[in-house]
């Protein structure tokens, strides 16, 4: 079993930053994905950003060349840098972690950006 804590999230002004945290209870470094999902209200809970073992990453579309996933294993924490956010960035941000067919959550760390 592996716990994921996220942390970071905040109030924002349109064009601001933050990042956001996930720390493991447990290696990440064995973890086959590691990932940011968000859940806006009324909306389904979508991908952001992931990242393989080997280090390669993916970006929903609307936050490509804002948001940066990254890790660091001697911590065992995962990172979304967000910059330039817009009020469409507001939602609860999960962590996730996938190893051998199973997945875990977080519970979610909130962020909104006012106009």
């Amino acid at each position: 079993q592996v716990m994921l804590v996220e942390s970071g999230g905040g109030m924002v002004r349109t064009g601001g930053s933050l990042r956001l945290s996930c720390a493991a209870s447990g290696s990440i470094f064995s973890m086959d994905l590691m990932g940011w999902y968000r859940e806006a209200p009324g909306k389904p809970r979508d991908v952001v950003a992931v990242e393989t073992s080997s280090g390669s990453s993916a970006y929903k579309n609307t936050v490509k060349g804002r948001f940066t996933i990254s890790r660091d294993n001697t911590k065992n924490t995962v990172y979304l840098q967000m910059n330039s956010l817009k009020p469409e960035d507001t939602a609860v941000y999960y962590c996730s972690a996938s190893r051998n067919g199973s997945d875990y959550w977080g519970k979610g760390t909130l962020v909104t950006v006012s106009s």
